[in-house]
C-alpha cells in the first residue's frame, strides 16, 4: 500500500514490497514517469530472488509534492547548458535535492544502505545519489541514461519532438497519444495496447504536465557528472537498449566507460524502454549484481 513520508521537507509518495528484513532495491523512474511505470509484476519477480523493493513518485510527478506554480525558464536553462556554460537562471530544484528525497526515503524506512536502481532521469538520479551518498548505496544499476556531458547520449530529433510535445489535456486523446512512444520504445517489443492502459492509468492517477518544465530544468541545471563518476567505488551496472532514441547509446557506452569496474549490458530489441519479453534479462542481471554486492 502506498503511503507518504516528509522526505527533504517535502512529502514523497512511496510503496514497498517484499520482506523489509530482505535486501533493498531502491526504484528510481525518469522524467515525468510516476512510480507505477515500475510494474508492479515486473517488481515482484524481485521479490521472488529475495528483495524488498521500494519505489516512490519524483517531486513533481504521480503523487508526491507539486511545486504549483513555480515558474523557470527552462529555455534558458537548456541553452546555457548546451553552450557549456555554467547555469545561472534560478531553478526551484536540481538532481541533488531529487537524490536527498530518494534518501529520505530510505530514512524513513530505517534502510541503512540499498541497491539503487534508476532509468533514464532516474539514472541520473541515481547516479548522484551514489555519489552524494555513496555510503548508503551497495550498488548502483544505471539504465537507458546518461553522465550529464551532453555530447553523449543525444536525443534523435523526432524523439525529442515528441518527449517535450505537449500532452493532449483530454483523457482519450491523451490516451491514443501512447501511440508517439513508438518513436524511442523497442522497435521489436512495443505493445500499443499496453502503452494505452499505462497512458489511461498515468492519465487518472497524476496527469501533471506543469512539473515537466521544472524537471527538465533540474536535469541541466545539474551539469556534467562524468568527473564525479570516474571517481566512484560504488558497484556498478548499466544497461542500455540498441534501439534508444531518447538517450542514445553513447550515453549508456560513455557512462560505463567513466565508471571504475563497472559492467555493461547492450541489449537488443531494448528502446527507452523495459518491454514485458526482455524483463527475465533484467532480473537476471540485475539481482546478480545485487547479489554480489549485498
Amino acid at each position: 500500500m502506498a503511503q507518504v513520508v516528509l522526505s527533504n521537507g517535502i512529502n514523497i509518495e512511496y510503496d514497498t514490497m517484499g520482506d523489509p528484513s530482505n535486501p533493498t532495491l531502491l526504484w528510481i523512474m525518469g522524467f515525468t514517469a510516476q512510480m507505477t511505470a515500475w510494474d508492479e509484476n515486473f517488481l515482484k519477480m524481485y521479490v521472488d530472488r529475495g528483495f524488498h523493493v521500494v519505489r516512490f513518485d519524483n517531486r513533481d510527478c504521480g503523487l508526491s509534492y507539486k511545486h504549483d506554480g513555480v515558474m523557470v525558464e527552462t529555455d534558458k536553462v537548456t541553452m546555457q547548458a548546451a553552450m557549456g556554460e555554467e547555469v545561472t537562471v534560478p531553478v526551484p530544484y536540481t538532481l541533488s535535492d531529487m537524490a536527498a528525497d530518494a534518501i529520505g526515503v530510505l530514512d524513513h524506512l530505517g534502510i541503512e544502505k540499498a541497491h539503487v536502481i534508476g532509468a533514464s532521469m532516474g539514472g541520473m538520479i541515481a547516479q548522484t545519489v551514489a555519489i552524494e551518498h555513496g555510503h548508503r548505496v551497495k550498488s548502483l544499476t544505471s539504465i537507458m541514461s546518461v553522465p550529464g556531458d551532453l555530447a553523449y547520449g543525444t536525443p534523435a530529433d523526432e524523439a525529442l519532438a515528441a518527449l517535450l510535445a505537449p500532452p493532449p489535456p483530454d483523457r482519450a486523446a491523451y490516451i491514443e497519444s501512447a501511440a508517439n512512444w513508438a518513436v524511442w520504445c523497442s522497435k521489436k517489443h512495443f505493445d500499443l495496447a499496453e502503452a494505452k492502459q499505462r497512458a489511461a492509468r498515468e492519465y487518472d492517477r497524476s496527469f501533471y504536465p506543469e512539473g515537466s518544465h521544472r524537471q527538465l530544468a533540474a536535469i541541466y541545471s545539474s551539469g556534467d557528472r562524468s568527473d564525479a563518476l570516474r571517481n566512484l567505488a560504488t558497484p556498478t551496472l548499466v544497461i542500455h537498449g540498441r534501439d534508444d532514441t531518447l538517450l542514445t547509446p553513447s550515453g549508456g557506452e560513455r557512462t560505463a566507460e567513466l565508471i571504475p569496474a563497472s559492467t555493461f549490458m547492450f541489449l537488443s530489441d531494448m528502446g527507452h524502454d523495459c518491454p514485458r519479453p526482455l524483463w527475465p534479462v533484467f532480473v537476471d542481471a540485475i539481482s546478480a549484481h545485487a547479489h554480489r554486492h549485498n
